[in-house]
């Protein structure tokens, strides 16, 4: 058995203990734990986030324009749909074409109610022991039958021209047109099937002054869009045709 040992104060050169663990080389130009994920407070691709860069580019404005002529602002960074719009529409200008409108279709109705001799009300009195008299007021057969042709030719002449192209005969005459307020484009027959039904049932069915009136304050009162209630049922706009 030998009895050689190792000089005081210099370990072994196999001892164990003594040894450091060998380090990871890093990858060359990074961690040694590769690149930080997401979100994790790292450098930003080049470029940045603009058009041109590594990042998207942000999304077009509807109607193929930018800015903002009417100052509605789009708010939160989403982008305003009056951006790059025609101009909306004057309220004066709507009103004459909606006159036109009504014109067209009434003068036809009128005309075959006349022919026919129907009358649209009956109106019965029943005497109460106060002696008053109290009157009522409902449809007759025939004042019936020309209600519902009067909701046939009103709603399919306001949703045929406006699915056709957004123009109906008294907004050709005014430069008017109907557009889908988020991209401008001509209301689908489904859309302007609701925007017409909204803008005549109440009238033609119940509501014969009071339905109008509340459809011209909602349109003046509206801002920045001018929507009447028929517009904000269906998500549309009226303006400038070019």
């Amino acid at each position: 058995m030998s009895t050689d040992q190792p000089p005081p104060g210099q370990p072994p050169e196999e001892d164990p203990f003594r040894k450091k663990p060998e380090e990871p080389t890093p990858p060359s130009g990074g961690s040694p734990y590769g690149p930080p994920p997401p979100g994790s407070g790292g450098p930003p691709p080049p470029g940045g986030p603009g058009p041109g860069g590594g990042g998207y580019p942000p999304p077009p404005p509807p109607y193929g324009g930018g800015g903002d002529p009417y100052g509605g602002g789009g708010g939160y960074g989403m982008p305003d749909p009056l951006a790059g719009m025609p101009p909306l529409a004057d309220f004066g200008k709507r009103l004459a074409a909606r006159v036109i409108d009504v014109v067209i279709v009434a003068v036809p109705l009128f005309l075959i109610q006349l022919a026919f001799g129907t009358n649209r009300y009956m109106v019965e009195t029943d005497r109460g022991e106060d002696v008053s008299e109290v009157f009522t007021k409902s449809y007759s057969g025939s004042g019936l039958i020309m209600t519902l042709i009067s909701i046939v030719a009103y709603l399919g002449y306001d949703w045929w021209f406006t699915k056709k192209d957004g123009k109906t005969v008294g907004k050709r005459a005014m430069g008017l047109r109907v557009a889908m307020l988020n991209d401008g484009t001509v209301p689908n027959s489904g859309t302007s099937l609701t925007r017409a039904a909204v803008l005549w049932l109440p009238t033609l069915i119940c509501c014969f002054c009071l339905w109008p009136i509340a459809l011209i304050i909602s349109i003046l009162v509206d801002k920045p869009y001018k929507q009447g209630l028929h517009d904000k049922a269906a998500k549309t706009v009226v303006v400038q045709s070019a």
